[in-house]
C-alpha cells in the first residue's frame, strides 16, 4: 500500500476546533464583565458555534487527513461538527429562559457547553487513539460540571457525583483497551492498526480481543448501552433539563462517532468478534431500554430509558459498518437531535420555579388547555417512536436497510418488535394529554424563545421525515 504524504500541522483542518476555543474563552472573559445579565454570552456562544459550523467546510477534496494521520475532515466529521452545533446551539437556546427560572446564573455554564462542544468535534474528527481518549475527557469533565451547576439541589449534585464516579471508572476501562491494541500493534494510529491486521501481523490476538472487549465496555458507558446504563436515568433526572437534552445528543453522537471510526475503520479484521458482542449489547439494550420506560411515571426518566432503547438501534448502523451504516447513523443523530430538543422544551415549559412537573400525570389536559404544546409533544413522541412519516421512522428505515444489506435479519425483526413495544409508553403520555381531566391548574409562560426551540424541533422532525434524501446524500462517504 502507497504511503500518502501527510502534512504535519494544518490549522485550517482544525479551524472548528479553534474558533470555538477562542469563543469559549471570550465567554469566560467577558463574564467578568458582564454582571447579572447574560445575554451578552449567549450572543458570543451562538456566534461562536455559527462560525465553528460555517469553518467546517473550510477544507475541499475529502478527506484530508494531517498531525500525522491523527487527525481527519471527511464526510463524516464534518457532517458531525454539523449536528454537535445544532445541538449546543438548541442547549444554549433552551437554557435562556430555563437558567432565569432556576437563578443558575453563571456564564462558565455557556463556556462549558462550547468547551464540550471543541471535545465533540475532536471525537468525531480524530485517527488517533491518544486524541480520541483526549477528546473523551474533555467531553465528560465538561458533562460532570454541567450536570451539577445546580449547587443548591441534592438531585443535581447527585447526578453529577453518580456521573463522575462511574464515568471514572469507564475511562479506565477504556484506556486499558487502548493500551492493549497498542501494545499488539504498536500503534495508536487507525489506519496503521487496520494495516497490521490486514498483513496479519498482530502481536497477541487474544490480548487484542481483550482491548476491544474493554473498548465495548468504555464505550457501552459513554453511549448508556445496556449493562453499562444504570447512570442515565438518575443523571437525566438530576440535571438541568437543558443539560439533559445536550447528553442525550451531542455528548451521545460524538460517543458514536468515535464507536464507529474505531470499530468500522479500525479493527474491521475483527469483526466477525465484536459483530457477535455488540449484536447481543445492541438487542439487550433495547428490551431493557423499552421495558424500563414502561415502568416510569418521570418523564425525564422515560426518556432516559428510551434513551437506553435508542442505543441499541444505533449500534445497528455500526454492526452493518457499510457505507449506509455510518449515512444512516449521521441522519439518525440529527433526527433524533430534533426531536429530543423539542420533547425537552415542552418538558421545560410545563416546569415553573422550584416545581418541574415532570409526573407524567401532570400533563393530563394538556390536549385541550395548551392544543399546540400537545401536538408538538405528540409529533416527537410519535417520530421516537418510528412512525411514518416522521424522522424517526425514515432513521430507522435506513439502519435497518444497512443491516438487512449485511445479512442481519434476526436483528433487524428484534429492533422491529422493540419499536413496536416503544409505542406502549410514548402512547401512555398522549393518552394523559388528550383523553384525561386535568389535575391542576396549567400555569405556563409560553416564553418565545423556548418555544422557537420547539417549532425548530417540529418543522426538523417533519422535514427529515418527508423529504430525507438531500440530507442522506449528504451523509453518504
Amino acid at each position: 500500500m502507497e504511503m500518502i504524504q501527510i502534512p504535519e500541522i494544518d490549522l485550517t483542518s482544525l479551524a472548528p476546533v479553534l474558533v470555538l476555543s477562542v469563543f469559549s474563552m471570550m465567554v469566560l472573559l467577558f463574564d467578568l464583565f458582564a454582571g447579572k445579565n447574560k445575554s451578552g454570552l449567549v450572543f458570543i456562544s451562538l456566534t461562536g458555534l455559527l462560525m465553528a459550523a460555517i469553518s467546517a467546510f473550510a477544507k475541499q477534496d475529502l478527506p484530508v487527513y494531517s498531525f500525522g494521520g491523527a487527525y481527519v475532515v471527511d464526510n463524516l466529521s464534518v457532517f458531525f461538527t454539523c449536528i454537535f452545533c445544532i445541538s449546543s446551539a438548541l442547549a444554549i437556546l433552551l437554557s435562556i429562559e430555563y437558567n432565569r427560572r432556576e437563578r443558575i446564573n453563571m456564564g462558565e455554564y455557556y463556556a462549558l457547553i462550547l468547551f464540550c462542544t471543541v471535545g465533540m468535534i475532536l471525537l468525531a474528527s480524530s485517527t488517533d487513539l491518544i486524541m480520541i481518549f483526549l477528546g473523551i475527557e474533555i467531553v465528560s469533565i465538561c458533562l460532570y460540571v454541567l450536570a451539577g451547576i445546580r449547587r443548591y439541589d441534592p438531585k443535581s449534585n447527585e447526578a453529577s457525583l453518580k456521573y463522575f464516579l462511574l464515568g471514572a471508572f469507564a475511562t479506565g476501562f477504556m484506556l486499558y483497551g487502548m493500551a492493549l491494541l497498542y501494545g499488539t500493534t504498536g500503534s495508536t494510529k487507525l489506519a496503521q492498526i487496520a494495516q497490521l491486521l490486514n498483513s496479519g501481523e498482530v502481536f497477541s490476538q487474544p490480548l487484542m480481543l481483550l482491548g476491544v472487549v474493554l473498548l465495548v465496555i468504555g464505550f457501552g458507558f459513554k453511549v448508556a448501552s445496556v449493562p453499562f446504563h444504570m447512570w442515565a436515568p438518575d443523571v437525566y433526572q438530576g440535571a438541568p433539563t437543558p443539560v439533559t437534552a445536550f447528553m442525550a445528543v451531542g455528548p451521545k453522537a460524538a460517543a458514536f462517532a468515535a464507536f464507529f471510526r474505531i470499530f468500522a475503520e479500525g479493527i474491521p479484521e475483527l469483526a466477525p468478534s465484536w459483530t457477535m458482542i455488540l449484536s447481543i449489547v445492541a438487542v439487550i439494550s433495547m428490551f431493557v431500554g423499552n421495558l424500563g420506560a414502561i415502568v416510569q411515571t418521570n418523564i425525564k426518566r422515560l426518556l432516559a430509558y428510551s434513551s437506553v432503547s435508542h442505543v441499541g438501534y444505533i449500534l445497528i448502523a455500526i454492526i452493518a459498518k457499510n457505507s449506509l451504516g455510518g449515512a444512516s447513523l449521521l441522519f439518525y443523530m440529527l433526527a433524533y437531535a430534533f426531536m429530543i430538543f423539542g420533547a425537552f422544551g415542552v418538558v421545560i415549559l410545563l416546569g415553573r420555579k422550584g416545581d418541574e412537573n415532570l409526573e407524567i400525570e401532570n400533563y393530563s389536559g394538556l390536549g385541550f388547555k395548551h392544543p399546540v404544546l400537545a401536538m408538538s409533544m405528540s409529533i416527537f413522541l410519535l417520530s421516537l417512536g418510528g412512525l411514518p412519516p416522521l424522522a424517526g421512522f425514515v432513521a430507522k428505515f435506513y439502519i435497518f436497510q444497512a443491516a438487512l444489506k449485511e445479512g442481519f435479519v434476526i436483528l433487524v425483526v428484534l429492533a422491529v418488535l422493540n419499536s413496536a413495544i416503544s409505542f406502549y409508553y410514548y402512547l401512555k403520555v398522549i393518552v394523559y394529554m388528550y383523553m384525561k381531566e386535568p389535575i391542576k391548574e396549567f400555569q405556563l409562560s409560553l416564553t418565545p424563545i423556548t418555544m422557537l426551540v420547539i417549532g425548530i424541533g417540529v418543522l426538523g422532525t417533519l422535514e427529515l421525515g418527508i423529504f430525507p434524501d438531500t440530507i442522506i446524500s449528504l451523509a453518504k462517504p
